[in-house]
């Protein structure tokens, strides 16, 4: 096809999906939805070596031939400033992923499932009266990547997650909420089990709630909420905004301090517990286990074929398909850099909260990052859900919100407490930062 339109250098970037999704409310079907997705991006480079994009969802032959016909004519009007290449790296070896494919269970028994969770949960506590929040889905794909040059990229996954958010009110008491997730490759797999508990855990735990003064608090960041911080300013290490000019850093951060020099950051999509890996990018780039913050100093940026190529450097494995391709972290693995001692030893927020003073402030969740977080600027104010420990007592924070600059984070971190703890989003253990701004409930 190709050939016959006089397109000489053009790849693309294909995905089919089927998903099946169920949602229930005291126990009775709330919502059954299921769909079947798929999509095609062409891009063809013309003579003049200016490209042109097209995406359609009709695979057919004469889709195709429509899709190829489309990107050649868009590419008279493409950016000859921006034009990315075919990465270097599309015909290298793929990194082999155990990723089993499992069968689907279907919509009703995924509802049937679904509803015995929400039983199992509503009968944790007296308080609990509603799971307003909930839903169990599985999902199976297969991507590809093709381009001129004999690159053939092929990925199937198959994948199921189940999340509860839980509601428990008290009588004359404002109502709390918490929930959990998990992830595995197939419904079947999944740990209703740990996460029912886990839901019911940090729902019951901020019944018993009151006020936080305002001040300046050591804070204890759980996995997730540590891991929310970092994804939000992750414009740290992204070329594309580092070219961009909207990063906090530079061309000449490379090798400089970011963090403590007990601080280890990677990028690693491969890890085993990342449900969703992909062993290649966009642009068919391999993905691979990436060094961002190494000793406290940032090694590496994130890049794509493009922004390599400006750097001087080999693309990383994070690029999206695009006139201008996009660049976006995988999966963040924190924790201490070996040897390091990991900063302060023996943390323990219920033992270190014995010692008097004004107490701990753990951070269990983050919300509102699409609107506290000024990423360019480094500065962040952000609503939590967490507990304040004073004396070796946790009781629940009425309303609060945690204030600060990323980068003072990055230097202020006293340890880290406990094993490394596998998320939906990366692996971290809980963290701990010395002085940040904390305002109460006015």
């Amino acid at each position: 096809m190709a050939r016959r339109a006089g397109i000489h250098q053009w790849d693309l970037g294909a995905a089919c999906s089927s998903d099946r999704s169920v949602q229930v409310d005291r126990g009775e079907a709330k919502q059954l939805k299921a769909a079947q997705r798929r999509s095609i991006t062409v891009r063809v480079w013309n003579d003049a070596n200016r490209i042109g994009i097209t995406s359609t969802s009709d695979l057919s032959e004469a889709g195709l031939a429509r899709a190829l016909e489309g990107a050649k004519a868009a590419s008279a009007f493409g950016n000859e400033d921006e034009t990315p290449a075919f990465s270097p790296l599309a015909t290298a070896p793929l990194p082999t992923l155990e990723q089993p494919l499992r069968p689907s269970l279907g919509i009703l028994k995924l509802l049937a499932t679904l509803k015995e969770a929400e039983a199992d949960l509503l009968g944790r506590h007296p308080a609990i009266a509603t799971v307003p929040y909930n839903g169990l889905a599985e999902r199976s794909s297969e991507r590809i990547y093709l381009n001129s040059d004999g690159a053939c990229r092929q990925q199937r996954l198959t994948s199921a997650s189940v999340y509860l958010y839980a509601r428990a009110e008290e009588s004359g008491r404002k109502p709390r909420s918490s929930g959990a997730v998990r992830l595995a490759y197939g419904a079947d797999g999944l740990d209703l089990a740990g996460c029912i508990e886990e839901a019911a855990e940090r729902t019951i735990a901020h019944l018993d709630y009151g006020p936080i003064p305002t001040g300046q608090y050591t804070c204890v960041f759980s996995p997730e909420a540590f891991l929310d911080l970092i994804g939000a300013f992750s414009s740290l290490f992204n070329a594309r905004a580092v070219l961009d000019g909207v990063s906090l850093s530079s061309r000449d951060s490379l090798g400089q301090s970011l963090a403590v020099p007990f601080l280890d950051i990677h990028d690693n999509g491969l890890h085993p517990g990342n449900v969703g890996a992909s062993s290649f990018d966009g642009e068919g780039t391999p993905t691979r286990r990436l060094s961002l913050v190494e000793g406290g100093m940032l090694r590496n940026f994130l890049h794509s074929e493009a922004t390599a190529r400006a750097f001087g450097v080999e693309p990383t494995g994070h690029a999206g398909m695009g006139a201008k391709a996009s660049v976006g972290a995988n999966w963040f693995e924190v924790g201490p850099s070996p040897e390091s001692g990991g900063g302060a030893g023996g943390l323990d927020r219920f033992l270190a909260s014995r010692n008097g003073g004004q107490g701990l402030v753990v951070i269990d969740s983050l919300s509102a990052l699409h609107a506290g977080v000024k990423a360019s600027q480094g500065s962040f104010s952000l609503p939590f859900d967490g507990w304040w420990i004073r004396d070796g007592e946790q009781r629940s924070i009425d309303a609060a919100t945690v204030a600060g600059d990323i980068r003072t984070v990055l230097h202020s971190l006293l340890g880290f407490e406990g094993e490394a703890k596998i998320t939906p989003y990366g692996h971290c253990p809980w963290v701990w930062v010395e002085g940040l701004a904390v305002t109460g409930d006015a």
